[in-house]
C-alpha cells in the first residue's frame, strides 16, 4: 500500500511501558504527514510510578491514557487491552490507518491482521524492535531517528551518525536496495523519477529510512553514494521532478530519449 499526504484517519495506539515520552512530539509531528491522529491512546498501570514521566505529553498532545492494572506478575496484560481496542476501532470502519507504538514483537500478529484487513500500518519502536514486527508494517521507523529539544545528548545518545560515502558503499544491504529499487522503478532508458523510487523502497523495506544513516532526504542520501546520475527535469506547468539512473546502466545509446513531462 503506497503511503501519501492526505486527509486519511489514524489512531496512534502507544504501549507506553515500551516507548518514551520523549518522542511523542516528533512522533506525532512524523504521524502528520500521512494523515490525521484522530485517536490518540496511550496503555499502561498508571497507578504506578514507572510511568509518572508520561503526565505531561498525555495533556499537552490530548492522549487519552487507557488504565490496564497488572493482574498477574509477568503477564502483560497492556498488550491485550491495545490489541482489543485496535480490532474495536477497525470494525467500526471510520480509519483508514494505524500507528503502533511499541518495540514488543507482540503486535506483531496485530499489524498483520490489521493489514489483512485493507488499512495501513505505521510501526514505531527501537532498533532493538524485533525483525517480525518491523516487517509486518507498512512503515516503520526507528525512534533513535526522532529529534525533540528535550535534553537529546540524553536521549538520542544512539542516534544515527551520518555515513560519508565509502561506508554506504559499504553497505552491501543498502546498495542492493537502491538499485533493485531504481531498476523496479525505471523506464526502457534506465531513468527512474525519485519519488517513484522513495515509494518503492518502502515497499521493498518497511523500516527504509534516510535519517538511519544520517541524512534527511532520500535525495541527499543517494547523491552522496554516488552510484547513480541525477537529472533535473521541469514539466510543462513549471515544477521541477528529479530522476537517477544506476550509473551501470549500459551507455550504448549515449543520446537522450524524449520524455513525457
Amino acid at each position: 500500500m503506497e503511503l501519501s499526504r492526505d486527509q486519511s484517519r489514524y489512531a496512534v495506539l502507544i504501549d507506553a511501558d515500551n516507548a518514551q515520552a520523549a518522542v511523542v512530539d516528533s512522533l506525532l509531528a512524523e504521524v502528520a504527514k500521512y494523515g490525521i491522529a484522530s485517536v490518540k491512546r496511550a496503555y499502561g498501570d498508571w497507578t504506578t510510578t514507572n510511568l509518572s514521566h508520561w503526565k505531561d505529553k498525555l495533556n499537552e498532545h490530548a492522549i487519552q491514557p487507557i488504565q490496564q492494572f497488572r493482574y498477574t506478575s509477568g503477564k502483560n496484560a497492556t498488550d491485550s487491552a491495545l490489541i482489543i481496542d485496535a480490532m474495536d476501532l477497525l470494525y467500526s470502519g471510520h480509519l483508514q490507518g494505524f500507528c503502533l507504538v511499541s518495540s514488543d514483537s507482540d503486535f506483531t500478529r496485530l499489524a498483520t491482521r490489521l493489514r489483512e484487513a485493507g488499512v495501513t500500518v505505521l510501526g514505531f519502536g527501537e532498533k532493538k524492535t524485533p525483525s517480525p514486527f518491523v516487517k509486518a508494517c507498512d512503515k516503520f521507523l526507528y525512534t533513535e531517528v526522532l529529534r525533540t529539544g528535550e535534553k537529546p545528548e540524553e536521549i538520542y545518545a544512539s542516534a544515527p551518525t551520518k555515513k560519508d560515502m565509502r561506508e554506504l558503499k559499504m553497505d552491501t544491504r543498502l546498495v542492493r536496495l537502491l538499485r533493485s529499487a531504481v531498476e523496479s522503478s525505471a523506464g526502457e532508458d534506465g531513468w527512474a523519477n525519485l519519488s517513484h523510487v522513495g515509494s518503492q523502497l518502502i515497499k521493498q523495506s518497511s523500516d527504509f529510512d534516510p535519517r538511519n544513516y544520517g541524512y534527511t532526504n532520500l535525495s541527499s542520501l543517494i547523491t552522496t553514494t554516488e552510484l547513480f546520475d541525477f537529472e533535473r527535469r521541469t514539466t510543462k506547468s513549471g515544477h521541477t521532478q528529479h530522476f537517477l539512473r544506476d550509473k551501470r546502466f549500459s551507455r550504448k545509446d549515449t543520446d537522450k530519449q524524449p520524455f513525457a513531462t
